[in-house]
């Protein structure tokens, strides 16, 4: 399923998910534009477990959020914060978002290495704290109406879905995935790589949970 854009307007200009739109995207061309030398800046502001874990490198927890892999990997994370980060700023305001951002990334940082403490291999990616936001939209506006396109065997079709259930089916497969990656590499004894399932799965919940910290409002967890 591909999101397109939700139906919960906002009172404020979302100045701070726009600026942090920018900066991945500044950062990326950065990428493009070292050719050779990138798998060296990768490792060096990528996130790697087993350098974290002896305390090296921490700066990686914050710096990974802001490199991509690939040109979908951008734009797949950027589309998500656009349409979900918007309302979330709105709700928190401007200057509360940008730490509840950097600690859902953080959180989704934590419990990569938690799982995978011995990897060597770099993580890069906005997509755990992405997830925070997601998680908190799921407790703040369950009932929104999100624009989807879904596949339908062959074709693609327009739908409306409340965003618990796109966001519930979004953490589901997050899980699945994960459950499997972890039993295969567990398996097999040696990390591959790949998507770093645990770190969307903590920063989705830690979302729900920093949630509280930063917004004094009742609401209802869904």
């Amino acid at each position: 399923m591909i999101p397109l854009r939700d139906e919960n307007p906002t009172r404020t200009f979302p100045f701070v998910t726009l600026g942090l739109i920018v900066a991945n995207a500044i950062v990326f061309y950065y990428e493009l534009s070292l050719a050779g030398q990138l798998e060296k800046i990768i490792h060096l502001y990528g996130l790697i477990p087993y350098e974290v874990v002896h305390f090296n490198n921490l700066r990686s927890l914050v710096t990974s959020m802001f490199f991509h892999g690939s040109l979908m990997h951008i734009i797949g994370n950027m589309l998500y914060l656009w349409i979900f980060g918007n309302n979330i700023e709105d709700r928190l305001g401007h200057i509360n978002f940008i730490f509840f951002y950097l600690l859902c990334g953080l959180t989704a940082a934590i419990g990569h290495i938690i799982v995978s403490p011995f990897s060597k291999i770099p993580t890069i990616g906005a997509s755990g704290a992405v997830s925070g936001v997601l998680g908190a939209y799921l407790v703040l506006y369950p009932r929104a109406k999100v624009l989807t396109l879904v596949p339908f065997f062959y074709y693609w079709r327009l739908v409306k879905i409340e965003a618990k259930w796109f966001l519930l089916i979004w953490i589901f497969f997050q899980i699945i995935n994960g459950s499997m990656q972890f039993a295969m590499e567990t398996a097999a004894g040696v990390s591959e790589g790949g998507v770093a399932w645990f770190a969307h799965i903590a920063g989705f919940f830690g979302g729900i949970f920093l949630l509280k910290l930063f917004d004094n409002r009742k609401y209802r967890y869904v």
